[in-house]
């Protein structure tokens, strides 16, 4: 079999380790012909992260709480078989995986601030709609004799 195509980058220097990703392989759903009966192409990569070392503590605790809804006794798993071929199904599910990873290691988005507005602007805005009400109420028939 060809070797896969490489460490796929969780972030920075941090990669998926190939020791620690367990693979699984079954007949895939759909079309293929008569070769689909025959070849084991859907792919299931399994990933242990509550007892992983790859991840630093920080990103692993993160990750935890992030895929809890995902995870089965700490183990992430994630599914391919869109493509006919083993081999692509494999990339596409590492791919996958690490891009997951990927988003639920990163920190938190930064504490909006929250800014005033000021005076000038919130001044003019109820200029406009006074403006804007005095035009509106100049349109009214009760003026008409």
């Amino acid at each position: 079999m060809d070797p896969m195509s490489g460490p796929y980058v969780i972030r920075g220097s941090v990669s998926l380790p190939e020791a620690e990703l367990m693979w699984r392989f079954s007949r895939s759903s759909g079309p293929g012909g008569q070769h689909v009966n025959t070849s084991d192409s859907q792919v299931e990569l399994r990933f242990d992260l509550a007892r992983t070392e790859a991840l630093p503590e920080v990103w692993k605790q993160r990750a935890l709480a992030k895929l809890a809804s995902r995870l089965v006794d700490g183990v992430v798993t994630v599914r391919s078989s869109e493509h006919r071929s083993q081999w692509r199904n494999r990339e596409t599910a590492a791919v996958r995986l690490a891009a997951l990873l990927a988003e639920a290691t990163a920190p938190p988005p930064k504490p909006r601030r929250p800014t005033r507005i000021p005076r000038g602007i919130n001044e003019r805005r109820l200029r406009e709609k006074k403006a804007r009400s005095d035009t509106k109420r100049g349109r009214s028939g009760r003026d008409w004799g």
